[in-house]
This record gives structure tokens, C-alpha cells and sequence, in this order.
């Protein structure tokens, strides 16, 4: 069991049961530029000393000037949704950032949520993201999603409408090159590539997308460790468990393994609600303190919040 994994639980007259986890969404993007990232920082301590379990940050290399596709499901978008930045916003790239939160944290897992991993070539993909789960002790989950946005494909020389291949054939690559000693490849090969990452087969991969999407169910099939629901399995993730479950399930693996988030609710039946369904991980995304010690505070609250409501 690797340590993105948290330990099942027994349940009485029933399945075992994992202890739902809290993750803390680090705001790495701004509108306008804030002067000083400190304060990121210093909520991802805060978090790390606060007992959450996980801190995530988010992805985008460049923006185009067509940011409605955002609101537009059938490009990869979300119906209603809006991007929180112009194109002008200030976004950090998120491997670089957590590898420097890695460096000032000891225990609270660093993940992306989502990293548009297509956009980075394979190979290299593979090698950043061993060399962060080393250098942090095995503490990185790789969240990936497909994107919504054609400029960034554009940008970097990639079809926007083979978004959904390219991350496939990334995350199969990256995995041969996470756990098997030599690679053979067509064209290329053998190839070797050390070291591999700290946690066992490899760093855990967070697929993102609807559960009505059949390639996105063979990817989490294929792939996922967990799965973060996108448009309306985000907005009430209970059936989409179920789907997900059961094409988890009708492929020959077992559907209770799954980890699965969504956001922390405000109210406790709610939580207790959402875990029964499956439910293993709680993203707090509301705004933090700018002051260390307050974010701390909050942050205890909301471990201590998620516990009491899950029983």
C-alpha cells in the first residue's frame, strides 16, 4: 500500500472503509501580480503542520485570448464555469512550485489537481515527476486531466483533438518508465531512467473527468489510483461513483479501491453523506488567513470538522 493509500478501516457488517483524508487547494494563480508568494508558502506549512493530508495546485502553461471555452463542456470545459484569471493572470507552474513546498514541509502530500500533462513531452514528464517523489520521501500525486483550452495544444505544437491519446499514451509511458528497469520502445530503445520513484509502482495518478465519458473511465481503469470528478459528477459525485465503480469493476479490478474527491461540504450529514458514497477525499477550498498562525488554526478546524462528520 503506498502511502497516497490511507489504511481501510474495518466496517462493522460491511467492507472496509478508508479514513477520508483533507486537502488544502493552494491558490498558485493570481489576477494581478501579488508582489510576493510568501504567503502561498506559508498556508502550505500551515497545512503541513495542521494535520491536512494533502496540498493541491493547479495548471496552465499559457493562456489564448478565447477564454469562454472554459464554460463549454463539449472542448472540455464545465457549464457555468468561468476561468478565475484573465489571460494576463499569473499562474506558477505546479511541478516547480510543489518541489519548492516539498523543501519546506515534512509530512502533508504534495498534488496536482490538475496538471495538463499532455502539454510536457513523456519522457521528461517521467523524470520530473520521479525526481520530486524522491527528493520528497514518496509524497506526490499526479492529478491529469485533458484540458479545455486549444491554445495551450497549439502553443506547444500538439492536435487538440487527440488531447485525450496524447495523455493516454504519457501516462503509459511514464508508467513503464516509473517501474520497468529497461524500456523498448518503437524507434527508441532500451532505454533506462533512474531513479525510480519512491512509492511503490510508481507515483500515484488522479484522473479527472466525467464518469459519462467512456475514454475517461478507461483511463481511470487503466491509470487512476483515484479520480476527481469534473462538471456534474463534480456537482453531486454519488452517481458517478457508482458508474465509475461498476466500469472499474466490469474491468477485471475492483471498484471499492478507488479514491475519489470532491469538495469539503459545510454541512456534516452531507460529509457523512458523501463518504458512504465513497467519497475518500475533501478538498477545502475556501480562502485562508494571510497570517500564518490564523491559516494553521483554520486549517485544524477543518481536519477536526471532517472527522466528527464522518463518524
Amino acid at each position: 500500500m503506498s502511502p497516497a493509500d490511507p489504511a481501510p478501516e474495518p466496517a462493522a457488517g460491511g467492507p472496509a472503509v478508508r479514513r477520508p483524508q483533507l486537502s488544502v487547494t493552494l491558490r498558485n494563480f493570481a489576477a494581478d501580480d501579488p508582489g510576493s508568494w510568501a504567503p502561498l508558502v506559508a498556508v502550505a506549512e500551515a497545512a503541513d503542520r495542521a494535520g491536512a493530508d494533502r496540498v493541491v495546485v493547479v495548471d496552465h502553461v499559457v493562456f489564448g485570448e478565447s477564454l469562454d471555452d472554459y464554460g463549454r463542456p463539449e472542448v472540455g470545459g464545465t457549464a457555468g464555469g468561468r476561468q478565475p484569471t484573465g489571460p494576463d493572470g499569473h499562474w506558477l507552474e505546479p511541478l516547480t512550485l510543489l518541489t519548492y513546498v516539498a523543501a519546506r514541509t515534512t509530512r502533508v502530500r504534495l498534488a496536482t489537481g490538475i496538471l495538463v500533462a499532455a502539454l510536457r513531452r513523456p519522457v521528461v514528464l517521467a523524470k520530473t515527476t520521479a525526481t520530486l517523489d524522491v527528493l520528497s520521501g514518496g509524497r506526490l500525486d499526479l492529478g491529469v486531466g485533458v484540458g479545455w483550452q486549444r491554445a495551450e495544444y497549439d502553443a506547444a505544437g500538439l492536435e487538440f483533438g487527440r488531447r485525450g491519446s496524447l495523455l493516454d499514451e504519457s501516462l503509459e509511458l511514464c508508467r513503464r518508465l516509473w517501474t520497468e528497469p529497461v524500456v523498448h520502445l518503437d524507434g527508441a530503445g532500451p532505454l533506462h531512467q533512474m531513479p525510480k520513484p519512491r512509492q511503490d509502482g510508481g507515483v500515484p495518478v488522479w484522473v479527472s473527468g466525467r464518469s459519462t465519458n467512456a475514454r475517461v473511465r478507461d483511463r481511470v481503469a487503466r491509470f487512476g489510483a483515484g479520480w476527481i470528478p469534473w462538471g456534474d459528477d463534480a456537482a453531486d459525485p454519488t452517481a458517478g461513483i457508482a458508474r465509475m465503480r461498476a466500469a472499474l469493476d466490469a474491468a477485471g479490478r475492483s471498484g471499492d479501491v478507488l479514491q475519489v474527491t470532491t469538495s469539503l461540504p459545510e454541512e456534516p450529514a452531507r460529509v457523512a453523506e458523501l463518504v458512504a458514497a465513497g467519497v475518500t477525499d475533501f478538498r477545502f477550498r475556501g480562502s485562508l488567513p494571510g497570517d500564518p498562525r490564523a491559516a494553521e488554526e483554520a486549517v485544524a478546524d477543518a481536519v477536526a470538522f471532517l472527522a466528527e462528520s464522518a463518524g
